[in-house]
Parts: C-alpha cells; structure tokens; sequence
C-alpha cells in the first residue's frame, strides 16, 4: 500500500498542564514503528521455535480474529462510553474525545506507547495464563492485528491512499469521524460494521 504523506498539523488539544505527562500522549509514527516491529519480530520468532505446526496455524488467525473483535468493541463500548460524571466525561475526553476533538494531529493518531506497552504485557500474560499451546502465536496475531489496525489508522488521517483498498480504509474511517450518525468502529475490518449493523451508509 502507498501512501502520499499529508500536510502538517497545525493546532494541538493539550491534555495536561504537565510538559512530561504531555509528552506520554504523545506518539510520532517511527517511534512506534521503532518500538513495535522488534517486538512483532521476537514473538513471531519465539512462536516459530516454541510452537509446533498445527499450534502455529491454529494460534495466529485467533490472535487476528481476537484482534478485531477487540477493535471493534473498544471502539464502539469503551471509547465512546456516555457518561453523566464531569471525571466520567475527563476521562473519556482523554482516552478518545480528544482524537475526535482534533483528529489530523499526526502525534496523536496512533494510541501512546504508555497505554499500548503495558496492555500488551497483560494480555501476553492473559494468553500465557490459559495454557492454550498455540499462546504465542495467538500473541503475535493480536499485535500484527494491532499494528495493522494503528498503521491503517494513522494512514486515514496522515496520508493520501494511492489504491482503492487504502481509498475505501480512509473513507469509512473519516465517515465515523464526520457523519452524524454513530457508527463505523472498525477501522482494519469494515465488515464487522455490516455485521453489527452500524456501518454509515455513504450518501
């Protein structure tokens, strides 16, 4: 998939008064290529050593599966949770609304490493903890979910689509992002939106 970069961004939401906890909400695309793609490597390679064949094959398509389900109830029950409280409302600003609040800031169109690293270590050891014998590769399905889901993310804010899978990824996306209309949580796998019946019919 190619991709023309996109003009820079211009204006920033700032979260905390904080010049360091600013910093955490922070996350330009090498970096978390940089920090993400050795890790994706070590588990693959770990999966491969540890895991035999069938283990391999079954593991990694329910880590991807898992993956998108997972996006997609994120998305749809946690990020956009209404709550009545002014703390319910702070918090939920913080975790998503800001992203909607200011949506073409490049640093803050990939979740920071602050929240992904530690939730990726519980959910290794989630997967650790069921005993499964394919954890690993279920493991290292989950995250290739992950970064697909944060690169095709960043894509349909930061960057042109040359192809018409990219063009059709950024549409549905910018139509949760500017439609009246809830709906459009799946960003990596827009056919769970038809599934679930809350894709927004383009007019």
């Amino acid at each position: 998939m190619v991709f023309r970069t996109s003009r820079p961004h211009a204006t920033r939401v700032r979260l905390f008064r904080n010049h360091w906890l600013e910093l955490t909400t922070l996350t330009p695309f090498p970096v978390f290529v940089s920090i993400w793609s050795p890790i994706i490597l070590f588990t693959l390679v770990m999966a491969c050593q540890t895991e035999t064949l069938s283990a391999l094959i079954i593991g990694f398509p329910c880590g991807l599966l898992t993956w998108s389900l997972f996006e997609y109830a994120a998305h749809r029950y946690v990020f956009h949770l209404s709550l009545k409280s002014v703390a319910g409302q702070k918090f939920i600003f913080l975790l998503h609304g800001n992203h909607h609040a200011d949506p073409q800031d490049p640093l803050r169109s990939i979740m920071p490493l602050t929240v992904t690293l530690p939730l990726g270590l519980l959910i290794w050891l989630g997967c650790w903890g069921i005993g499964f014998s394919g954890h690993t590769s279920a493991f290292a399905g989950f995250v290739c979910g992950y970064i697909l889901y944060d690169t095709l993310h960043w894509a349909a804010h930061q960057a042109s689509p040359r192809n018409r899978i990219g063009r059709y990824l950024k549409r549905h996306h910018q139509l949760h992002h500017h439609s009246r209309l809830h709906g459009n949580y799946a960003t990596t796998t827009p056919v769970l939106d038809r599934l679930f019946r809350t894709r927004i019919q383009r007019r």
